[in-house]
């Protein structure tokens, strides 16, 4: 048997492809959209990628399992459980529906599927053997239903996919869901499709995969004696689902597009002027640099790990952006990031030499020290739990991700924070876009607190 974990830091996501050496199929598990790392490590290892599967249909990244197909002709086997609207609309004729106590044979491995409904009402977990080398399962593809130290979150479909008064009876199923792997071998490695950082459960643990048994004792999940115990715990502190999940659960399930092809040109400098008045403008040159001076109405985006977290927060899938970079080399991983959750209507970019063509602004940060609560309309913008651990008195607060939604409830001249310092920033831009005079706390509450302000 040949086995491969690929590993997304941006999305906290991993697939899998695992590959039966002696006769040279293949299969890949929840891939990721953009899909050359398969087909380099099938290639590098002798393997034909002959089917693909995934274990639900995905909130927080846009699935690979279409372009897959399209790159290789392999057979789609997708959950045919849950309700009629959690059926995928992209089958082919000769691809196939999967359904609790089925098997999908890869040469010799054989993956048996179970219903692991929870998380999602088509949720299916794979059950992998290895036949040459005994009868007893090796381990378990888990999706978004195990994690190490944490079980997937039941309420998405109700926060983010808008099914109303699903989350307690998605709760008790994956509390049923838990009985069924109880009856496992404990010894089976779980190998889930999320790692710490995600979205899809509230405290996922850093190691990678875990086993069963070790589960059983450690996850908090298992510790629960009841259902109402389990069904209580889970649905509390969750944290709030990104707007983008919606749009990913849509597209998931009628079928993604294939990817566009190549990447998005470099505009000419004189250009700027006019777009920046038109279209949407995303500022990836880092803090400081938007902190000093940046184009009127640019929006300002952190590269890196959290790009497509606060991209599918704040921008639109229907209306084109172009992008401010420093560099030429930013564009690739910038738009990689970007595409990785659907966001394909990247028009164009700017190098940063294009700023003296454009009418620009700075931003007006204050110090910790120069913050009165009783002078400044403060404006939290950290998550619930974060406000409830701890806030300025008389601060108005309101999530990052739905300023846009709310900005009649911006106080005039708001002084905006988060923790420390990052997503002030961008709700800076966001403010400043709508003319409402925002000035920035430099390092956030975490510097907040060292002062003399009256805390809650």
């Amino acid at each position: 048997m040949y086995f491969k974990r690929f590993y997304d830091d941006n999305l906290a996501h991993a697939s899998y492809l695992v590959g039966c050496q002696e006769s040279g199929a293949a299969i890949v598990i929840d891939p990721a959209r953009h899909v050359e790392c398969y087909l380099a490590e099938a290639e590098a290892q002798g393997l034909k990628i002959d089917k693909v599967t995934e274990t639900h249909i995905h909130a927080d990244y846009l699935s690979g399992t279409r372009q897959l197909a399209h790159a290789t002709g392999c057979e789609v086997l997708l959950s045919g459980e849950g309700e009629e609207d959690w059926q995928y609309g992209f089958l082919g004729e000769d691809d196939r529906k999967l359904y609790d106590g089925d098997v999908i044979e890869v040469g010799n491995l054989t993956l048996r599927v179970l219903h692991t409904p929870g998380h999602t009402p088509e949720h299916l977990s794979f059950v992998l053997t290895d036949h040459p080398a005994g009868e007893a399962p090796v381990g378990a593809f888990t999706g978004d239903f195990l994690f190490v130290g944490d079980v997937g979150r039941p309420d998405l479909l109700e926060k983010a996919a808008g099914n109303e008064d699903t989350m307690r009876d998605g709760a008790k199923q994956l509390y049923s869901s838990l009985a069924k792997f109880r009856k496992l071998p404990e010894h089976i490695q779980v190998w889930p499709a999320h790692g710490a950082g995600s979205a899809c459960g509230k405290a996922l643990g850093a190691l990678p995969t875990s086993v069963l048994k070790y589960e059983m004792e450690t996850n908090w999940a298992f510790s629960c004696k009841t259902e109402e115990e389990f069904v209580d715990t889970i649905l509390d502190g969750q944290p709030e689902p990104p707007k983008y999940f919606s749009k990913m659960k849509e597209l998931n399930k009628t079928g993604p597009d294939l990817l566009p092809e190549g990447l998005p040109g470099r505009e000419p400098d004189s250009a700027l002027r006019s777009i920046q008045q038109a279209e949407d403008l995303i500022d990836l040159r880092g803090q400081e640099k938007f902190a000093r001076r940046h184009p009127e109405r640019a929006i300002f985006l952190p590269r890196g790990k959290v790009l497509p977290t606060w991209a599918g927060w704040l921008l639109s899938y229907d209306k084109p952006h172009y992008l401010v970079l420093t560099s030429d080399t930013e564009l690739e991983p910038a738009v990689r990031a970007l595409r990785s959750i659907g966001l394909d209507c990247t028009a164009g970019y700017f190098l940063e030499s294009a700023l003296s063509e454009a009418s620009t602004v700075g931003t007006e940060r204050l110090r910790p020290e120069d913050v009165d609560e009783k002078k400044h309309n403060i404006l939290d913008v950290r998550s619930q739990s974060e406000w409830e651990e701890g806030h300025v008195e008389g601060a108005t607060h309101i999530h990052l991700g739905y300023l846009l939604d709310k900005l009649d409830e911006v106080p005039d001249n708001p002084v905006i924070h988060c923790q420390s310092g990052l997503r002030s920033l961008i709700a800076l831009s966001l403010l400043q876009r709508a003319g409402k005079k925002p000035r920035d706390i430099v390092g956030g509450f975490a510097k907040l607190k060292q002062e003399s302000l009256a805390l809650v």
